[in-house]
């Protein structure tokens, strides 16, 4: 039986690391038999912050309705500050609209988390809040997360990474978040 997996991540910059980073994990999921729906930061980019002035409860309903579906999730952030982005922050506020489910937040789930930055230190500082976002959703994140250092030359135009440590980290995350959805079941 096919999992669903929801990968959320990247930035407003089209492209960026954190993108083509989730896309090569959502696609080593999919090479695990999943099914993968993507919310990236083109997605993000137009929620308005939660349950702010202008939010609505049709905003954001996509996101809310694949991880209530969802078997496991991955979850990309770019390090900013030594803590996640707030564009990715706010995405994640979202799963508040699953509090009252039977199965709430990211309950039973595996979760998969990647931090993309120009430094060690906010690689690993993102990763820390990331790993403590998902214990708070009562998530299970997966043993291994990718906190990578990225920068000119880890990532080719057309978004196939350039280097092969990077590669087999973002390619493991996504394939322990499959497994272990299959696991779960």
């Amino acid at each position: 039986m096919s999992r669903r997996i929801v990968a959320i991540g990247g930035t407003i910059k089209p492209g960026s690391s954190t993108e083509r980073a989730l896309a090569i994990s959502a696609a080593a999921a999919a090479d695990e038999g999943a099914e993968v729906i993507t919310f990236d930061g083109a997605y993000m980019a137009g929620l308005p912050h939660y349950r702010a002035p202008d939010w609505t409860e049709q905003h954001g309903r996509e996101l809310i309705e694949a991880v209530r579906a969802a078997d496991g999730v991955i979850l990309a952030s770019p390090g900013y500050h030594g803590t996640i982005s707030g564009m990715v922050k706010n995405a994640i506020d979202y799963l508040e609209e699953l509090a009252q489910d039977r199965r709430p937040y990211l309950d039973g789930r595996p979760v998969g988390l990647i931090v993309t930055a120009f430094g060690h230190q906010a690689a690993n500082s993102g990763m820390t809040t990331l790993r403590t976002i998902a214990h708070a959703l009562r998530g299970w994140p997966t043993p291994f997360g990718a906190a990578i250092k990225t920068g000119p030359g880890s990532f080719h135009e057309n978004g196939t990474c350039l280097d092969p440590s990077i590669q087999g980290q973002l390619e493991l995350v996504g394939r322990q978040v499959a497994q272990a959805a299959e696991r779960f079941a």
